[in-house]
């Protein structure tokens, strides 16, 4: 009878701690996979980000050539895009998960969105730079890169949040910390200060 007992107390323990073991497994491989979904998303929003930089040359040359246009206007562009391109050199390899990288990314890069509105705003001033076809080139494929920016930074947004949610529910928060930095709560892009506000990108 006590054979049968402590048999039946064996059996209980084995089967908790597979049911235990189970639950472990599952709750890691759906943060990984959360996890592998936010770095797939930022590498979405990497990619937008470069694919702006690269038709930025372009678009300063382009203004270099009209007379008289503002210099320190495209000087701006150019030095908001050499700061991007620092700021990108420095970037760790898990920066979603570093608030204070993640900060400064996206600062860089709201400071050239900037630069970008002030030179397309002078720009009207300049009517044979309006009717530059190769201008009017960059800037369509401009307006169509800064689209896709908001859209893969709201996806980003969507993913991240999707992640710190499950990281952050009971009981999984207790085994996420268990695996300190593996499985940190993600940074979120934030709104510009006043960019209920700031002047749209129109062509």
């Amino acid at each position: 009878m006590a054979n049968r007992a402590t048999l039946g107390c064996f059996a209980a323990i084995v089967l908790a701690i597979v049911v235990i073991a189970l639950g472990a497994i599952g709750t890691y491989n759906r943060l990984v996979a959360l996890d592998q979904a936010v770095q797939a998303q930022w590498a979405q929003v990497e990619n937008v980000y470069q694919r702006r930089a690269d038709l930025i040359p372009n678009l300063v040359q382009t203004v270099k050539g009209v007379a008289n246009f503002e210099k320190s206007t495209y000087i701006a562009v150019a030095q908001a895009r050499a700061k991007v391109g620092q700021v990108q050199a420095s970037v760790p390899p898990n920066i979603t998960n570093d608030p204070q990288a993640f900060t400064k990314f996206q600062a860089a890069q709201d400071g050239l969105t900037s630069a970008l509105s002030r030179l397309l705003v002078v720009v009207e001033r300049y009517p044979d730079l309006k009717a530059n076809e190769n201008f009017l080139q960059l800037q369509s494929q401009l307006e169509g890169t800064e689209n896709r920016i908001a859209v893969e930074r709201m996806r980003y947004n969507e993913v991240a949040q999707q992640f710190n949610t499950t990281r952050q529910s009971f009981p999984t928060v207790f085994f996420a910390n268990f695996f300190g930095e593996r499985f940190k709560s993600k940074a979120y892009f934030q709104a510009q200060p006043g960019a209920q506000t700031a002047p749209k990108v129109q062509f």
